[in-house]
């Protein structure tokens, strides 16, 4: 533990055994495979991240958008017909859109995420005993109902209340957020102490490169020919996802026939793992560790609910070709974020990587906050381009505080984790900013900043 994040980094990973090395291959019997693979850098569930987060960014601004129409055409609202921008800030028929629009993402990410929560927690222990694969591909299949249950919306122009119900049936399979527990969770498998950090950056790297091109392709393609056509893109990259995880990715655990999804044996895991503190002041660092990643992923989440209907509204009034830019924008901090915590590990540790990380998203979000053109607001997302920086390390730190029997506990944990603070930014900023509206706009963005300053402290 005294040995510096650097060095660990830059040192040749003698620590992970090479039976737990695996390559992209197709799945066959174990006397068949070949052996296993020496290169730390192979392909394993990056693909599955990478068609996940791309069916995920490709559907947030769709999902709102198609919220704002419909809810613009229920009162009676064009100011934004034709990409145009006729009403002021004032107009209380642009502020009843922005509020009903705002609420039902609140409504719709509260149904899933409080049956996804659940799962979650189950899935995740789960796959140390059944195996990895599986978390891959149920959840991967739910997204895919939710997309199917979307696109019926769409043709029969149901109420926007059935979007709810395709929430709840992907937060039954686990949601995004289960996908993001198995996969960290086998990068544990596969990867020593030493590279953990950089290889965790690189798997939230997919995250970033899905972000622009679903960002770009989706703001064209909806200015193009609508909605249908790009969620029945959703459905097939949501099914891609999951017959790639059955025929290529290999098992990291041996699974346990007699293994049980719906047991106490899961809870029981993590809550075991948070109240041991063994070694000495290990119990302390997971719980501070924890409420960082806590508070600066809900940061990171509920900020993204809000930039949409920010852009949508006066007076930056954006059409769908600027929102997917503006969103391309944002997803490409993801790659910057992995190019400069690589160069930063050469000279510093990895907390004070984190710490810059952390100054970047707050005087990023203190420019949104206050952006009026569309000039300031890409400055905006400019100065966030080291924002991702910060939780790739406090990830890689809480995985090098268990052992690696506790590694799908900890990853569980870490996926309820994010499924509570999913949780709580939509409450907290789907209802801030209605609720701020007449004072200043951008306000939500300021209280982020502020909850980035106390993980700061707490990191410091």
């Amino acid at each position: 533990m005294d040995k510096s994040d650097t060095s660990a980094i830059l040192a040749e990973d003698l620590e992970s055994s090479d039976s737990r090395r695996v390559c992209c291959c197709f799945k066959v019997p174990e006397s068949k495979r070949p052996p296993p693979c020496s290169c730390p850098f192979s392909v394993t569930v990056e693909p599955v991240m990478f068609l996940s987060k791309f069916s995920i960014v490709l559907q947030w601004p769709l999902s709102t958008q198609y919220l704002w129409d419909r809810f613009s055409e229920d009162v009676g609202y064009n100011g934004t017909k034709g990409g145009g921008c006729n009403a002021t800030v004032h107009d209380p028929l642009l502020k009843k859109v922005e509020t009903l629009t705002a609420h039902w993402n609140l409504y719709i990410n509260l149904g899933g995420l409080l049956v996804g929560l659940i799962m979650v927690t189950l899935l995740g222990s789960w796959s140390d005993r059944a195996g990895r694969r599986l978390v891959l591909i149920i959840p991967s299949l739910g997204l895919a109902v939710q997309a199917s249950v979307y696109l019926i919306v769409m043709y029969l122009k149901l109420p926007v209340f059935w979007f709810l119900i395709g929430k709840i049936c992907s937060g039954l399979s686990g949601d995004f957020i289960a996908i993001l527990a198995g996969c960290f969770a086998y990068m544990a498998d596969t990867s020593g102490r030493g590279s953990r950090t950089f290889r965790v950056a690189i798997l939230e790297a997919c995250l970033g490169v899905a972000g622009i091109f679903a960002s770009i392709i989706g703001g064209q393609w909806r200015r193009a020919q609508g909605y249908i056509n790009p969620f029945w893109l959703l459905l097939a990259t949501n099914l891609a996802a999951a017959l790639y995880a059955y025929l290529f990715v290999l098992e990291t655990v041996t699974p346990d026939p007699k293994a049980k999804l719906l047991s106490t044996r899961h809870h029981r895991a993590i809550f075991h793992l948070y109240s041991s503190d063994a070694p000495p002041g290990r119990r302390a660092k997971l719980w501070l560790y924890t409420i960082c990643f806590f508070l600066v992923v809900s940061v990171h989440l509920g900020c993204s609910d809000l930039y949409v209907l920010y852009e949508l509204s006066s007076p930056l009034c954006w059409g769908p070709e600027l929102i997917g830019y503006g969103s391309a924008a944002k997803n490409l901090a993801s790659l910057t974020s992995l190019m400069g915590l690589r160069a930063m590990q050469c000279c510093m540790k990895d907390s004070w990587v984190a710490l810059v990380g952390l100054i970047s998203n707050i005087v990023g979000l203190i420019a949104i906050s206050f952006a009026d053109t569309t000039a300031l607001m890409f400055t905006g997302y400019g100065l966030c381009f080291l924002f991702m920086a910060s939780t790739p390390v406090l990830r890689s730190k809480l995985s090098k505080l268990v052992d690696p029997l506790e590694q799908g506990a900890l990853f569980a944990s870490v996926a309820c984790v994010e499924g509570l603070c999913s949780l709580v930014s939509s409450v907290v900023f789907n209802s801030l900013y209605p609720a701020t509206l007449h004072f200043m706009k951008g306000f939500p963005f300021i209280f982020g900043a502020i909850i980035l300053l106390i993980s700061a402290a707490i990191i410091g």
